[in-house]
This record gives structure tokens, sequence and C-alpha cells, in this order.
């Protein structure tokens, strides 16, 4: 039997992290959430995820700066960027940078269906 792709959801909103969770396990994933980046990155008991989801503005270190973090340690996972604040600038860097999607919080269910299958398919 062929695992499920694992879907590691970063927000600092418990909300959020549990309206995406339940989206993310209906669309047949295995999910993990976390509460921030740091949170994420200090889990080295579980292997690596297949795609991350993460919120952009979260204390202590961001989305970018996630992205950063795992660039430098040799881990290029799909990441896909959900945000409550747009920003162009913020959008091209993480683009160019290697993210998935950049997505104006609130997400359409079927957007996130959608970059997931992209992400773990392309």
């Amino acid at each position: 039997m062929t695992p499920l792709p694992t879907i590691a959801i970063i927000d600092d909103d418990a909300g959020v992290r549990a309206s995406l969770s339940s989206l993310v396990r209906s669309l047949g994933y295995d999910v993990r959430t976390y509460a921030s980046a740091c949170a994420f990155l200090d889990d080295t008991a579980q292997a690596g995820p297949d795609c991350v989801i993460s919120d952009m503005q979260m204390p202590a270190m961001d989305g970018e700066q996630l992205q950063a973090t795992l660039d430098a340690r040799g881990h290029h996972v799909p990441v896909i960027f959900i945000t409550a604040f747009p920003d162009e600038a913020v959008r091209t860097r993480v683009m160019a940078a290697g993210a998935v999607a950049f997505l104006p919080k609130p997400v359409e269910d079927s957007a996130i269906a959608r970059w997931l299958d992209l992400a773990l398919h392309a």
C-alpha cells in the first residue's frame, strides 16, 4: 500500500489550521499542523512532508524566512503560501524562490485542492 502524501500546515491562527487540516484530510492526504515556522523546523522526529501550506505573516519567522531556511537546509519541498496581506513584491520574491502558489485569504477550497494536486504531481 502506497503511503498517503503528507501535507504540513503552518499557521499561527488555530482556526485556520483546523479548517485547512479538515479540508486537506478530506482530499485524501495525511496532515501535520504547526503553530509556527519554528515549531515546524524543530520537528525532526518525523520525515519531511511532501508539501507545505504556510501562512506568510507569523511571529518569530515569516513564510519567506521559512522558505529561505528550507532552501538553505537543502529541503526543496513544494510550498503553497497563503496570506491575509497579499503584497506583490513579496509574491514576486517567493515565487522566484520556487513557491508553488501565493494565495490571498480567504482561500477557496477548490484552489487548495488544485494547487496541492499541481504541487504533488508536477
